[in-house]
C-alpha cells in the first residue's frame, strides 16, 4: 500500500523535472543551513505560497536524516488520525517511520488521509531537500487547545521511547479570504505570542480576532513539542500574501515561515 498523489498538477508540478526546477528556485533564495527544531510551513499552490515554505524548511540543515513529524489540519473535519503508508511524491516515495508512528499511539485512518492536501504539500519539499528522511504523518482534526497540549504530549513520549532525531512540521495557512491589510493585522498579532512560545496567548489572539488559520492546532502542538525539547525562542522568517502574487489585495490568504529553535 500506498499514499499515491492526490494534488499533483493542482497544487504543485506533476512533472518531476519541473517539479525539481521549482523547488531549486524557490531554495536559491535562502540561506543554507540552521538549526530549528520546528517550523510553521504553508499548504497552498506552490505558485502562492512555495517560496515562504522553501524559507521555512531551509532553517533545517540539508544534512537532516532523521524523521520529519508532520502535523496538518483536516479540511474535512476527520478525526486526529495518522498514516503508516509510504507517501509518493513525483520526486520518489517518502518512507514513514513506522516505528515511530506506532509509538505515538494515535488511530490509524488510511481513508482520511487519501485527499487531504495540507499534508500532501509538505512532502516534496522534504524528499527533495533532506533525501534521506523519513516521515510520521498526523492529521489532527479536533484543534482545540486541550487536544493539541495531548497531540504534543504524544508526540513527546514517542521521541523519548525511539530516541529518534525529529524535526517538526505544522503546516498551516493564516487568514483566508480577507482585504490584505486586515489579513497582515490579525496575523501578525496572532504570530506575535509564538516567537516567545507562547501557545494559550496565540490561542486567545486568534480567538478575539477571528483570524482563520487553518492549522492553529498543529502550530501550538509544534511549538509546545520544541519547547519540551528544550528550544526557547521562535522566529518570523517571512510573511506573505497571495495577493504579492495574484495582485488581488481585496481577498488575500495570509502564509508566514516561522522557525523554533
Amino acid at each position: 500500500m500506498m499514499r499515491t498523489c492526490a494534488v499533483a498538477g493542482m497544487f504543485y508540478p506533476r512533472d518531476p523535472s519541473h517539479l525539481e526546477q521549482l523547488l531549486e528556485k524557490f531554495f536559491s533564495g535562502t540561506k543554507p543551513g540552521g538549526a530549528s527544531l520546528g517550523i510553521v510551513s504553508p499548504h497552498a499552490g506552490y505558485i502562492y505560497s512555495g517560496d515562504v515554505a522553501a524559507q521555512a524548511f531551509s532553517t533545517i540543515s540539508p544534512d537532516f536524516s532523521g524523521t520529519f513529524v508532520v502535523i496538518g489540519p483536516s479540511h474535512r473535519g476527520y478525526i486526529n488520525c495518522v498514516s503508516r503508508v509510504p507517501w509518493e511524491t513525483p520526486l520518489g516515495v517518502l518512507d514513514t517511520d513506522a516505528e515511530f508512528v506506532e509509538l505515538l499511539d494515535i488511530e490509524t485512518d488510511e481513508f482520511s488521509h487519501r485527499d487531504e492536501h495540507s499534508l500532501e504539500v509538505q512532502m516534496p519539499f522534504i524528499k527533495y531537500r533532506f533525501p534521506r528522511a523519513r516521515i510520521a504523518p498526523v492529521m489532527m482534526g479536533v484543534q482545540d487547545y486541550s487536544s493539541a497540549m495531548r497531540l504534543a504530549e504524544k508526540i513527546v513520549n514517542a521521541i523519548r521511547q525511539s530516541k529518534r532525531d525529529i524535526r517538526i512540521v505544522a503546516s498551516s495557512d493564516f487568514s483566508h479570504y480577507v482585504p490584505e491589510q486586515k489579513a497582515k493585522s490579525d496575523d501578525l498579532y496572532a504570530i506575535e505570542p509564538l516567537l516567545t512560545l507562547n501557545t494559550k496567548e496565540f490561542y486567545r489572539r486568534i480567538e478575539e480576532r477571528r483570524v482563520t488559520a487553518c492549522g492553529f492546532g498543529p502550530i501550538a502542538s509544534m511549538v509546545t513539542v520544541c519547547e519540551k525539547l528544550g528550544a526557547k525562542t521562535a522566529q518570523l522568517i517571512r510573511y506573505a500574501t497571495s495577493g504579492e502574487v495574484t495582485g488581488e489585495r481585496r481577498e488575500v490568504v495570509g502564509y508566514a515561515a516561522i522557525a523554533v529553535m
